[in-house]
């Protein structure tokens, strides 16, 4: 099992940067596949970007169209988003999961397909 604690966000104005992270505990950070998800108040948890056990294949949903960056650092038992050109619609709870079964990321894009979960952490963009 792993517990999941996620950190960065905030408040940013639109067109600013954030760096999410979510530390993970545990030794046996690198055998889980990450994903970052998000979700508004009355809408399902939206897939955001996933990342391989190793950090060397990694998916992203179409939405970032290359503003979003999913990085991982086993050593610090780490995943992080790094958010850029951010926009008001970006706004919503940001969440990390982690799915301990399988590495084929580009198939793990929804919220069934983790077994564990961060807290969320509330990114809000202003206009």
């Amino acid at each position: 099992q792993v517990q999941l604690v996620e950190s960065g966000g905030g408040l940013v104005q639109a067109g600013g940067s954030l760096r999410l992270s979510c530390t993970a505990s545990g030794r046996t950070f690198s055998s889980y596949a990450m994903a970052w998800f998000r979700q508004v108040p009355g809408k399902e948890r939206e897939f955001v970007a996933a990342i391989s056990r190793r950090g060397i294949s990694t998916h992203y949903t179409n939405f970032e169209k290359g503003r979003f960056t999913i990085s991982r650092d086993n050593a610090k038992n780490t995943v992080y988003l790094q958010m850029n050109s951010l926009k008001p619609e970006d706004t919503a709870v940001y969440y990390c999961a982690a799915n301990p079964t399988s590495d084929t990321i580009m198939v793990l894009t929804t919220a069934r397909d983790y077994d564990y979960w961060g807290q969320g952490t509330q990114v809000t963009v202003s206009s």
